[in-house]
């Protein structure tokens, strides 16, 4: 389960953060990372091994925009304390099926400097182990293995902060420089816009789709037609082409397709891909039925144009104020193109 959580966009103050990070309990010792699959930018790491050190585990999946968000944090967290004795172990756990396939998380990982040690969790051995049941969520370790205080969804960084410089200060880490750290957040790590946030998390598979319009009919794991009404709902979504539906995708099986969205944030995104490796899949994007121009996102260009060429999340729509109520349009001209969850921001 993803969690978002808003978040005050002024500061706490250093004083009254400090005496927070102070008050913290005991929720038992790190859990061993038997469960791995694998690892990537370290050999496997022990419990054990890791005395001395003060550690930040975060589980997380490279789709999800909640973990994007709070990923500058991990990022300046980790780049400034690993010299103070910080090791960060991040635990890829997937979400989609494709989130699996390994090379998929190295591209990703090196794409998003993801550069510290991840344990790869297909199947979701480290996850039970913690007990955990969210991406992304952070737990805190001492220097003697306890896990001190955790934190679920985004949020709360200063506190999260003001933990880690507890840890390290009593673990004997010497001066640490006054301040909290600067944070570079570009794309679609950028805070959301959580004033003007009105959509919600929406997947295109089957099994968890909500708010599907379709006039002729659904038909499951089979070919099918489509024809998107020519309005929708706030938070409602058809699509219009030669579709296949299936658990947890929508799969283009001919050229032409469409996906309609009538939503209302700052920022879409949407996890899509390829149907096939090293395929390249031509998209345009519309908002109100005009191409997304002044409105596009990071991965469309200034005419509204992009291409799929991973399985990935992409980022489509950030738009200017005034913040309302739009039609969203991606058009495929070319047939293998698979959706698969649209978030905002």
């Amino acid at each position: 389960m993803s969690v978002s959580t808003e978040v005050s966009s002024q500061r706490a103050t250093h004083q009254g953060v400090a005496t927070a990070a102070a008050d913290l309990g005991n929720e038992g010792m790190l859990p061993a990372f038997d469960g791995a699959t694998t690892w990537l930018n370290s050999s496997p790491l022990t419990p054990s091994g890791l005395r001395g050190k003060v550690v930040l585990v975060q589980f997380w999946t490279y789709t999800c925009i909640n973990w994007r968000r709070t990923h500058p944090y991990v990022r300046a967290w980790a780049n400034r304390y690993k010299d103070k004795g910080l090791v960060v172990i991040g635990v890829h756990t997937p979400e989609f099926k494709f989130e699996h396939d390994l090379d998929n998380v190295r591209r990703e990982a090196k794409a998003l400097r993801v550069d510290w040690p991840i344990v790869v969790d297909n199947d979701f051995g480290v996850w039970s182990a913690f007990a955990n049941h969210y991406w992304p969520a952070l737990y805190f370790v001492d220097a003697h293995g306890r896990i001190r205080h955790h934190r679920f969804g985004e949020g709360d960084y200063e506190r999260s902060e003001m933990v880690i410089r507890q840890l390290l200060a009593d673990a004997g880490a010497g001066e640490i420089d006054e301040g909290l750290s600067p944070i570079d957040a570009q794309g679609a790590e950028a805070e959301a816009d959580w004033e003007d946030l009105g959509s919600p998390e929406t997947y295109t598979g089957y099994e968890q789709a909500e708010n599907f319009d379709a006039p002729a009919g659904v038909s499951h794991d089979k070919p099918h037609g489509y024809s998107a009404p020519a309005r929708l709902q706030l938070n409602h979504w058809a699509l219009s082409g030669d579709w296949t539906l299936t658990g947890d995708r929508s799969h283009l099986n001919k050229p032409d397709g469409r996906i309609a969205f009538q939503f209302h944030a700052r920022d879409l995104h949407l996890v899509m891909g390829p149907d096939a490796p090293g395929k390249s899949v031509r998209f345009r994007v519309h908002i109100d039925g005009q191409p997304a121009t002044a409105a596009h996102g990071a991965d469309v260009d200034s005419l509204g144009n992009g291409t799929l060429s991973e399985q990935r999340m992409y980022q489509l729509i950030r738009q200017p104020k005034p913040i309302r109520d739009r039609r969203f349009e991606i058009e495929f001209p070319d047939a293998g193109a698979e959706a698969f969850c649209f978030t905002f921001g």
